[in-house]
């Protein structure tokens, strides 16, 4: 009976998040949730007592991933100050290779590519949109950089500038990805970068 809940909740969580991610948060109520389900809104408040709560399962889902995939990855995690001591660590096939997981993981899984989707939407509508999209996409990923930079090189100023760098054209890709018909071109794109970038870092 607990897995058959289980399995209706993360099916609501998808479905509403693709709403969101074609309409935007703002722009679908939970009347077009339950239709979308083929369900009545009883019947979906059973479940979910609000839109609201739907988003923070949501947001506690794609948390539940990135630990996941930092985990799988050996990758360093905790505050910035941690991550910069453990950078040394962190060689740079390893930084490639979850950078490429990292990307797919917003492109071409389907929910983590409607929350992308969504935020991007609805950042200019909402605070906590922004800042969501800010901690997933934009600052966040890029203040990680800098500070595994920041233990290679031991120099802020300088990490702080490679790290946009680095980010920078894949930040830049992920909306390419998006109006791409050849999106495996688009991949290889991020590869050639990641390799161009990483070569130079090491002949530094």
């Amino acid at each position: 009976m607990e897995s058959k809940e289980k399995n209706t909740k993360e099916k609501i969580l998808e479905e509403a998040l693709k709403l969101f991610a074609q309409s935007g948060y703002m722009g679908t109520s939970m009347n077009d949730i339950a239709s979308k389900l083929g369900v009545t809104k009883a019947a979906l408040y059973k479940h979910y007592k609000s839109k609201q709560e739907i988003l923070d399962s949501i947001i506690e889902k794609m948390n539940e991933l990135d630990i996941e995939r930092v985990k799988l990855y050996e990758m360093p995690e905790g505050d910035l100050e941690k991550v910069t001591a453990e950078y040394k660590e962190t060689a740079f096939d390893k930084i490639k290779q979850f950078t490429k997981v990292q990307f797919l993981h917003w492109t071409e899984e389907e929910f983590s590519s409607c929350f992308r989707k969504m935020l991007t939407l609805e950042q200019y509508r909402e605070s906590q949109m922004a800042q969501l999209y800010q901690n997933y996409l934009a600052s966040g990923p890029l203040a990680y950089m800098e500070a595994l930079f920041s233990g290679m090189l031991g120099d802020a100023e300088k990490a702080s500038q490679t790290a946009l760098d680095f980010y920078g054209p894949i930040f830049l890709l992920y909306s390419i990805y998006d109006g791409a018909e050849d999106k495996s071109h688009v991949i290889k794109l991020l590869e050639e970068h990641m390799d161009h970038f990483l070569q130079e870092m090491q002949i530094r």
